[in-house]
This record gives structure tokens, C-alpha cells and sequence, in this order.
């Protein structure tokens, strides 16, 4: 029998969504013996980690087995173990690619180089689902204002207020993916082409509605900005803050399984997804028991018990800012709370595969989400936040912990990173990278949050009503950059005839209302007792 080794691929059978066979191909991560067989740990190629396990060798397709490919030997120079001969050629792209990176890199202070990142760092962020196609936006060549004049009978439509020039550009610095893209600066030498009727840096985007209460809206284009992070959400130079962001250069075997096989925490117990650096002593252990109060973990249902007679907390410690029915939040500060920010750091890492664990917890601040019952406040999920954010980052990392998702508590903690930003007079954007499942809760509440503000417009003095950009931003602390994202990604934005429209379909009204109604939990800002902090002055940390 031919004997499988790690980094063979194979096909290996498991369940799918609708619990048939399937038998997609699988890396073979680790190999273990137990007394009477072997177990193989496998990773399922294009498929998320979180499905990753230990399998029998009975689900192995073992006749389309493909071994690992020995990498050749690259010649040495000097004698020099994993150096390489250098060539005239090779020599002038390392030259070129070096007065490139000077050439380019962000001031800040002083020159650092740009970290190596792998290509599985990318965002997944600036990832779309094939299946939802988001359309691109007129090229630099084409006319820089538009009418959309909708082909279906029921639209709504609404007029934006923009500037011809610096409006246009902003939205053609965006990828089709809503992704925001570092605007390429004019070439000398070279003019754009300009479109006729173009007299000026005012124009009027019309929108229109074909029902029985026609709505409109004038939106103001903001010029292009210059991002802080590079069109695939990979930071362009090492940050100067903390950042929980990984940058996958220290992956390895070891950090790509899971270690832990089962978390108890309170009356719940979960699987892990993902790998977390938790005491190798513990990864030994059956169940993992975590105090749901202080997090501490524990390696014994009797340690559990013994500790529970001395822990005094019944909620998470520091300030309780918001609380209206049995949903409260509280705000730790990460130097002051250690110890618990680190545990809660260790428990959001088993589900987050994206973010590292941050030792250093001193730059954030957490909100912990609970739900109360007689016997306490329970953790739901959480967000952190850099103090000092220099990108407007407004979440760090966020996470709804497996018993309450698919519950609507994340989207309650999105909106409430929001009403925080609000508070602070800011506007406000997530860390890149997210995560699948936290892209999908952000783009669904960037466009009910944005969808009811455009429907709650009236007409003024039988004129359709106007908005801007800016002012989108400023209601709803949204960046500008992730409300333009999102009306692309809506399929909302058209250019014709010189102007930009916003076109609503009564599909995207009537579907936006379902979800509406689908959400019990809003934030009441009457509720919330928070007062921002200036965390540029450093003996406030």
C-alpha cells in the first residue's frame, strides 16, 4: 500500500450543505498514529479552513493520490548554501524594483521597508462572489456626467450633485469590486479627453422613479483621496499603530491546524475553526473549560469549579456604556484589563483566521456585547479598536461568537461601532482584511443603512431631492470610500448623457424592506452614555 505523507493531494470524501457525497481534492497537512490506525489531517483545496479535520483513512481516494513536488536546487554562489548567481539581467530588475519601492513608499517619518506578504493575505474583503457581479464604472476617456434613464417601468431614481472633474475620478479610481484604488496621477504629456457639455465643476446626476411617489436625490462626488492601504487591502509599509492584521509570513504547519478540540464556555460548547496559541499542555486536552466572566481558562471541569467559587465577576469588567433590555455593552481598555483582553484575545482567535493574536493590548479598547439573565451577563461577540487610529479605522477586530450568529447581534455590533464613531464626530471603516462571513455583514448593513436613507428622501418644491456623498458619509459615519463601494456593488450608480443616477429598483425597495423587517435588534442612541476620549495625549493610555 502505497503510504500518503504530508503535502500529498487526494480527493477525500465528505458532506456537503445538503448532506451528499462529495469528494473534493485535499492537502494532507499532518499525519498521526493512534493505537489500531492512522488518522490524516486535511484541507480542503478552495474551500474555507474552518471545514479542515483529522479523517480515516477509509474517506481517502487513494487511486488519485499526487505527491508533493520536489522543489529543484537552485544553484549556489560563493558556495553559499540558498544564494543564487547573480546576472546582469537579474540585477537591473532588483535595482529597478528598488528605486521603484523608495520611489513610492509612504512618508512616515522615517523609511522602513516594505514587508513580504504572501498572496493568501489578500483581503478577502476585496473579494465578490461571482455570482453577484459588481459593474464597472465609465473609463477616464468617457463623459464625465450622466442621466440613466431606466429601461424597467418601476425605479426609483436620484439626481447627485457632483464635481465633474474630481467626482469622476474618484469613482473610476474603484475596482470593480468596490474596492477603493489609489488614484493614478496625470502622466505629463498627456490630456485626458474631455466630454462636451462639460462647463464646469458643478453637475447635476438625476434620478428617476416611475411609481406613484417618485423620489430623487443629488449626491456629490468627493475627489479622490489617497488610500493608506494598497488596492488589495495589504498595508503598502509596516503600520505605525497596532494592527491585529496578519501578514502570514510566519505561517507555518503547526499554526494552519486546529489545536483545540472543544471550548466549554458557560452552558454553550463550541468547535474552533481555526488555530490559537493557547498553552501546549491544553491542546492535549479533550474540552477546554473557559470562565464565561473572566475567560480564564482552565484545564478541568473541577479547576472550572473550584475557580468559580473564588471569581467575583458576574460581566466583563470595566465601564457598562449601553444597555437597553437585556443587551448590554461594556468598554475595557486593553491596558488597564490585561489579562482578560488577552484571554478574550485567545477565544476570538479560534474563529478568526485573518487577525494575529496581540500580546501588546495596551493601543485598544474592546466592546464586549452581553445578554443578561438571572444568572449574569454573557458574552454574545465583541469589537476592538485602536485609540489612535491614523487610517479611520473604526473596528479592528470583530467577532459573534458561533452559538449567537445568524441572530442579527452582528449587524448590532457593526451599528454600534458606528454610533461610537458618531459620537466622536468621525467617520469610520473596518480593518482590512474581514473575513468572509464579517464582508458579507458589512456589505449588508452599509446598504440597508444607505438604502433608508435614499428612500426616506422627499421631494422638494416638485424638484427631486438632493444629497450628497459627503453628507451620506456624515449622517451614517460611513467612509466615503465604503458608501461609494456600496452603491456600485447595489448596481445603483449609471452614467449617461454627462450625470450620475441612482436607480432603485422595486426589487432592491422591496428587498430591502424584507430585511428591514428582519431587524429586531437597532441601537437607540438614547441609550448610550459614552464620552470620547483624547488618546493623543499618551499619559491617558
Amino acid at each position: 500500500m502505497v503510504d500518503v505523507i504530508e503535502g500529498c493531494r487526494l480527493p477525500v470524501l465528505r458532506k456537503n450543505q445538503e448532506n451528499e457525497d462529495e469528494w473534493p481534492l485535499a492537502e494532507i497537512l499532518s499525519v498521526k498514529e493512534i493505537p489500531g490506525r492512522k488518522l490524516y489531517y486535511v484541507h480542503y483545496i478552495d474551500f474555507n479552513k474552518r471545514l479542515d479535520e483529522w479523517v480515516t483513512p477509509e474517506r481517502l481516494d487513494m487511486k488519485k493520490l499526487q505527491f508533493p513536488k520536489k522543489e529543484a536546487k537552485t544553484p549556489t554562489k560563493n558556495g553559499l548554501p540558498g544564494s543564487r548567481p547573480s546576472s546582469p539581467e537579474r540585477e537591473v530588475r532588483k535595482s529597478l524594483d528598488l528605486n521603484l519601492q523608495t520611489a513610492t513608499a509612504p512618508s512616515r517619518g522615517k523609511t522602513l521597508p516594505t514587508p513580504k506578504r504572501k498572496a493568501e493575505s489578500v483581503s478577502l474583503a476585496t473579494q465578490v462572489s461571482p455570482a453577484t457581479p459588481v459593474p464597472s464604472l465609465p473609463g477616464l476617456a468617457e463623459a464625465s456626467q450622466v442621466s440613466v434613464y431606466p429601461a424597467v417601468r418601476d425605479t426609483n431614481t436620484f439626481n447627485l450633485k457632483s464635481n465633474a472633474h474630481d467626482d469622476h475620478e474618484q469613482l473610476t479610481s474603484l475596482t470593480t469590486n468596490g474596492t477603493a484604488r489609489r488614484p493614478m496621477p496625470n502622466q505629463p504629456g498627456r490630456k485626458r479627453k474631455q466630454p462636451p457639455n462639460c462647463g464646469g465643476t458643478d453637475e447635476i446626476i438625476k434620478v428617476f422613479q416611475y411609481n406613484n411617489s417618485p423620489r430623487c436625490a443629488n449626491v456629490y462626488l468627493p475627489p479622490g483621496e489617497d488610500s493608506q492601504d494598497s488596492s488589495d487591502g495589504i498595508p503598502s509599509a509596516p503600520r505605525m499603530t497596532g494592527s491585529l492584521v496578519s501578514d502570514r509570513s510566519h505561517d507555518d504547519i503547526v499554526t494552519r491546524m486546529k489545536n483545540i478540540d472543544c471550548i466549554e464556555l458557560g452552558r454553550h460548547r463550541l468547535k474552533p475553526w481555526y488555530f490559537s496559541p493557547y498553552p501546549q499542555e491544553l491542546t492535549t486536552l479533550p474540552i477546554l473549560y473557559l470562565c464565561e466572566f473572566c475567560l480564564k481558562y482552565l484545564k478541568s471541569l473541577k479547576c472550572l469549579q473550584r475557580h468559580l467559587t473564588k471569581c467575583n465577576l458576574r460581566h466583563p469588567p470595566g465601564n457598562e456604556i449601553y444597555r437597553k433590555g437585556t443587551i448590554s455593552f461594556f468598554e475595557i481598555d486593553g491596558r488597564k484589563n490585561k489579562t482578560y483582553s488577552q484571554n478574550l484575545c485567545l477565544l476570538a482567535k479560534c474563529f478568526l483566521d485573518h487577525k494575529t493574536l496581540y500580546y501588546d493590548t495596551d493601543p485598544f479598547l474592546f466592546y464586549v456585547m452581553t445578554e443578561y439573565d438571572s444568572k449574569g451577563f454573557h458574552i454574545v461577540g465583541y469589537f476592538s479598536k485602536e485609540k489612535e487610529s491614523t487610517e479611520d479605522y473604526n473596528v479592528a477586530c470583530i467577532l459573534t461568537l458561533p452559538p449567537y450568529q445568524r441572530r442579527g447581534y452582528g449587524k448590532l455590533l457593526i451599528e454600534f461601532s458606528y454610533e461610537l464613531s458618531k459620537v466622536e464626530g468621525k467617520t469610520g471603516t473596518p480593518e482590512k482584511p474581514l473575513s468572509d462571513l464579517g464582508l458579507l455583514s458589512y456589505r449588508s448593513y452599509w446598504s440597508q443603512t444607505i438604502l433608508e436613507i435614499l428612500m426616506d428622501l422627499k421631494p422638494d418644491n416638485g424638484e427631486r431631492p438632493q444629497i450628497t456623498i459627503n453628507e451620506i458619509s456624515e449622517i451614517t459615519s460611513v467612509k466615503k470610500e465604503d458608501v461609494i463601494s456600496t452603491l456600485q456593488y447595489l448596481n445603483l450608480i449609471n452614467y449617461y448623457k454627462g450625470q450620475y443616477i441612482l436607480t432603485l429598483s422595486e426589487d432592491i425597495v422591496e428587498g430591502h424592506e424584507r430585511a428591514m423587517q428582519k431587524r429586531h435588534l437597532p441601537i437607540d442612541p438614547k441609550c448610550l452614555h459614552f464620552t470620547p476620549k483624547d488618546w493623543s495625549k499618551r499619559g491617558k493610555w
